[in-house]
């Protein structure tokens, strides 16, 4: 496949294995410039990030995280950056401004060779009283949603694309 873009989007895969050492200051703000840019309804831009590399912020969220899972173990998978997608709650698209947010996050960090994975459960999270505290010693202020995380780190391994279900799509013409 000839276009770079094309060929990114089609070999981008979840990540769920890292190297300990932290990404560029270059690479971090490389994504985060993807993620300014993606779409939102009617230009709005009603999403935010929270970028956290501090590990003991990290390891708070992730126990909250794995507590709303259900389970011990690490639902960052050992990255060491975590970018936190929250989204103006009173704009009725801020879920689908924020998922086209952490789209380009993902797709920004394959392209430069960074892994990334979409963690769920920032909506739990930051409804309760303790993600509120934690939005609050980071300087957040206002009526956000919790959309999701994008983690990011340099992949330990990469794995090959599962195949695509037969009934994927349907062209009605």
């Amino acid at each position: 496949m000839e276009n770079g873009i094309i060929r990114s989007l089609l070999e981008r895969r979840s990540c769920r294995s890292y190297k300990p050492e932290q990404i560029s200051d270059d690479e971090l703000q490389t994504v985060l410039e993807a993620g300014k840019y993606a779409p939102s309804a009617m230009g709005r831009q009603s999403a935010k990030m929270v970028v956290l590399q501090n590990k003991d912020d990290i390891s708070a969220l992730s126990r909250m995280n794995a507590r709303i899972m259900g389970t011990d173990n690490d639902p960052f998978y050992g990255a060491p950056t975590v970018v936190i997608v929250l989204a103006d709650r009173n704009i009725p698209t801020c879920v689908e401004d924020g998922s086209l947010v952490l789209g380009n996050l993902m797709n920004a960090a394959h392209a430069i060779g960074l892994g990334s994975c979409w963690i769920n459960r920032a909506y739990e999270e930051f409804e309760s009283e303790e993600g509120k505290a934690m939005l609050r010693k980071w300087g957040v202020e206002g009526d956000w949603r919790g959309i999701g995380h994008c983690i990011l780190g340099y992949p330990v391994s990469v794995k090959e694309a599962a195949p695509r279900k037969d009934d994927f799509v349907t062209i009605v013409r």
